[in-house]
């Protein structure tokens, strides 16, 4: 009798779990009434630790796990980058286990709001002769030789730290490209001036017939130090990527949303009136670092030139947004720009999950041509304040 209510009990927890994230994956996901004219959020993340595959965390042999213990447990799932292929909205997402070890997995959705279903496995990346500790936050290039490149943070112990000093790390851009997002061929790591780098994104053209990157220079692997902003940068041969020069495009400033970091997001978007970048800005708070994201404009022909910036964050976490394993960020790696004009953009809250947010090229190109800039202290503030205030009485009398 004990027997078989232990075999029970077995196929039923697994019957159930399997329910309960059946039901989880076909939520529906509405947006959230609180519009800005900006963009619509909407009620739930798309991407979980709940949406990880039960086959992934759990071994549902009976005799290997008799108990249904979770074996390989999932921490988050965020920083998306993103793509659409074949029809489908895809998102290539950092998922961390219980080791803290992340890896990339590849989930896709029909319309881009809901019911993303990871692929059977996560992504295989090939490794380099320097293997990686750590891999997170790709982005995804389909660039104009036909290839899909996909640009990542690599991780690795500094080897020039003492023996003793177990977490000092050094931080590279991994590169890798694929035709069909299932298999990868692993490019050598990006190589420039600056001894570390994070944040670096392909550009999706050829500028004078060289690969551009955006890049973000920095001393070590936390601090920026002196590398300032966003970079840019020109290799001549993607298969042996070396950037002779860095010039930074995007800089850090005193008391404003990126004084103490900022970097690229997603590679850009091209319109008629420029290339729409969405970046993250971090300052510094009592509560830690806080992470925003926000937007700026580049030349139609020469993506290294800004040519405008509204002031201020674009976007910034929100109720449950600000809670997670990294709390107060915001972070973003991907977005989709569809035929018909709209935009959905991916991103992470608080290192934990995923969200996506839509709106329209218009909107943005918009917000970002008739928003006014960062005037740099509180006396210009408030005076732009008050022309838009007196702006509206003269128009509404």
């Amino acid at each position: 009798m004990n027997k078989e209510m232990n075999q029970n009990s077995f196929e039923d927890r697994i019957n159930q779990l399997m329910k309960d994230q059946e039901e989880f994956l076909s939520q529906a996901n509405k947006p959230v009434t609180n519009y800005n004219g900006l963009y619509s959020r909407y009620t739930h993340p798309v991407l979980t630790a709940g949406h990880i595959p039960l086959h992934w965390r759990y071994d549902l042999n009976k005799k290997n796990n008799p108990y249904l213990m979770e074996r390989q447990g999932i921490n988050a799932v965020f920083n998306p980058g993103a793509i659409k292929w074949n029809g489908k909205y895809l998102i290539v997402a950092r998922v961390e286990g219980y080791d803290r070890k992340s890896f990339f997995a590849i989930a896709e959705s029909e319309n881009g709001i809901e019911h993303f279903r990871f692929w059977d496995k996560p992504l295989i990346m090939p490794e380099r002769d320097r293997p990686d500790i750590n891999v997170y936050d790709m982005r995804l290039t389909q660039h104009e030789d036909g290839w899909i490149y996909g640009v990542f943070c690599t991780e690795r112990k500094d080897p020039e730290a003492p023996k003793h000093d177990t977490s000092a790390a050094e931080a590279q851009a991994g590169i890798a490209r694929t035709k069909d997002l299932k298999t990868w061929e692993r490019m050598p790591d990006f190589e420039s001036p600056s001894p570390q780098q994070r944040n670096v994104v392909l550009h999706p053209e050829f500028v004078d017939g060289k690969y551009g990157f955006y890049t973000r220079p920095q001393d070590g692997f936390i601090s920026a130090g002196s590398g300032g902003g966003i970079g840019w940068a020109l290799v001549d041969d993607i298969e042996h990527p070396i950037a002779e020069k860095e010039e930074v495009i995007e800089t850090r400033e005193y008391h404003t949303i990126k004084e103490v970091k900022n970097g690229q997001g997603p590679p850009p978007i091209k319109t008629d009136k420029g290339w729409l970048h969405l970046a993250h800005g971090v300052r510094n708070t009592a509560a830690g670092l806080r992470y925003v994201l926000y937007m700026f404009v580049t030349d139609p022909d020469k993506p290294w030139k800004v040519i405008h910036q509204p002031g201020g964050y674009f976007m910034a976490p929100e109720g449950g947004e600000r809670v997670g394993d990294v709390s107060n960020v915001l972070f973003s790696c991907g977005w989709i720009p569809d035929d018909d004009g709209r935009v959905f953009i991916y991103y992470a809250s608080s290192d934990t999950r995923c969200h996506v947010a839509t709106t329209t090229i218009d909107r943005l190109v918009d917000y970002c041509l008739n928003t006014p800039k960062d005037e740099l202290c509180s006396a210009a503030s408030v005076q732009t304040r008050i022309d838009l205030i007196n702006k509206n009485r003269s128009e509404n009398k």
